[in-house]
């Protein structure tokens, strides 16, 4: 038997059993959910530092979603969270780097 012992994403089951392979899994409670997901997060975001694509960002994007529900928090309400936060304090489109700051005098 090959182990993963990992979160997969809820269609992988079906792609293995119609590969003809038995999938081995159970079913996350809370916490060890949250606790995945952390987990997840950073793997995903290791692999976007080596690949540096799309498809490396959607997973990022589909780990921050399930965080998100996992707490309470739909998509729409981050995604306004997300828009309220942009508009105060704005992006990070001009690429400023904040050296330091000093008392104005």
């Amino acid at each position: 038997m090959i182990q993963y012992n990992k979160l997969v994403r809820d269609k992988i089951p079906a792609l293995i059993e119609g590969q003809g392979e038995r999938p081995i899994l159970r079913i996350l409670d809370e916490a060890e959910y949250a606790g995945c997901l952390e987990r997840k997060l950073d793997e995903e975001v290791a692999e976007f530092h080596t690949e540096h694509n799309a498809e490396e960002l959607a997973d990022i994007l589909e780990v921050v979603f399930a965080l998100a529900e996992s707490i309470g928090c739909s998509k729409e309400t981050l995604m306004d969270v997300y828009r309220q936060k942009h508009d105060r304090r704005g992006g990070f489109k001009d690429r400023i780097f904040l050296i330091g700051k000093e008392n104005a005098e």
